[in-house]
């Protein structure tokens, strides 16, 4: 878990600069690797210089951090409508 109110931004890892970025992080002892060993879906930069990465997707993110209760992939839309 993180600090809702530390991170400064959430952000899809695809690009070069958040590749290097990562390394640097890595490099500086700054990388916090959330993962599991899973493949990295979003980076968190925090307020504090670290940089966490996490195998959950940054719209999930996003709307926990919004306060919603669940998140439309965990939804369960096989009930029928009644």
């Amino acid at each position: 878990m993180v600090a809702s109110e530390r991170v400064i931004a959430i952000i899809n890892p695809s690009s070069a600069p958040l590749r290097r970025l990562r390394e640097e992080a890595r490099d500086a002892g700054l990388l916090i690797d959330a993962t599991q060993g899973r493949k990295t879906r979003s980076v968190l930069i925090m307020d504090s210089r670290h940089v966490v990465i996490s195998a959950i997707q940054p719209e999930t993110i996003s709307s926990r951090f919004d306060g919603s209760s669940e998140d439309k992939s965990t939804e369960n839309t096989s009930e029928a409508p009644r």
